[in-house]
């Protein structure tokens, strides 16, 4: 495993991608609504992105698995909705109310880059959609939370399954979070599963996104036919949150907040 360490300037860099990156999540969280259609949203990201000087991280990114495309990705962001988990193809699809949208963006500015993602509701959703994001987002702040220097990545791992099935959720267990830095893609692999104490120590200077990805019913997905989205099998709603963050001397920083 090849994990590069950050120095100051570099974290700085991923930090500005970061905050861009953030405003285009925040534009669209604006935008959200029913009536609206994924490619409007992935409009409004776009739109943030060329304003500031920003390129897509997803735009053209290979398919990881070429048993379900040979085709890069086709768009800024990813929408995906209610049984969708990840990696959803913005287009023609209208928002209905009562829908939950998981929507992950990724930027490159000055050569580094910025990913981060979430999950929120469409109008007014069940009580039962509303439990499903809010811990989905708290698993997100508990792997934050254990993320700091003589720590294990097992110990990020651990806390994200801890926390989702002692509320009655499982995680995903094909997709993971991961390293962050030049490449949307680095060294580590951030697991949603895992054992305390197990893994890399966790060191200044590494920077990684942790991405709990929670389903109300069986942990099972599927890809579906564009090649690229991923469903759960059971049809049941699932959510996703995500944020690029950067290990210091104490807490970490998270580097896509605005």
């Amino acid at each position: 495993m090849a994990i590069i360490i950050k120095t100051r300037q570099e974290i700085a860099l991923l930090r500005e991608a970061g905050r861009i990156n953030a405003q285009a999540l925040e534009a669209m969280r604006r935008a959200v609504r029913p009536g609206v259609t994924t490619a409007e949203l992935d409009a409004v990201a776009r739109e943030v992105l060329r304003a500031h000087d920003a390129a897509p991280a997803f735009l053209g990114y290979p398919n990881p698995d070429r048993r379900y495309s040979d085709h890069p990705y086709p768009a800024t962001i990813t929408a995906s909705i209610n049984d969708e988990l990840v990696h959803g193809i913005p287009g023609h699809r209208v928002l209905q109310e009562g829908d939950i949208i998981s929507l992950d963006c990724g930027c490159i500015y000055n050569g580094f880059v910025g990913d981060a993602a979430f999950t929120m509701g469409v109008g007014r959703i069940s009580a039962e959609a509303e439990r499903l994001i809010r811990v989905t987002e708290e698993a997100l702040y508990k792997a934050i939370e254990v993320s700091r220097v003589g720590n294990y990545l097992g110990d990020v791992a651990a806390a994200i399954q801890e926390y989702a099935e002692g509320h009655g959720y499982n995680v995903v267990r094909e997709y993971t979070g991961h390293g962050v830095g030049r490449d949307m893609h680095e060294d580590p692999i951030v697991p949603n599963w895992g054992q305390r104490g197990s893994g890399v120590k966790l060191r200044k200077g590494m920077t990684y996104a942790p991405e709990p990805m929670l389903m109300i019913g069986s942990p099972e997905v599927q890809v579906k036919q564009d090649g690229w989205t991923v469903a759960t099998c059971d049809h049941n709603l699932c959510a996703h949150f995500e944020h690029t963050i950067a290990l210091t001397d104490g807490e970490a920083e998270i580097l896509t907040l605005l």
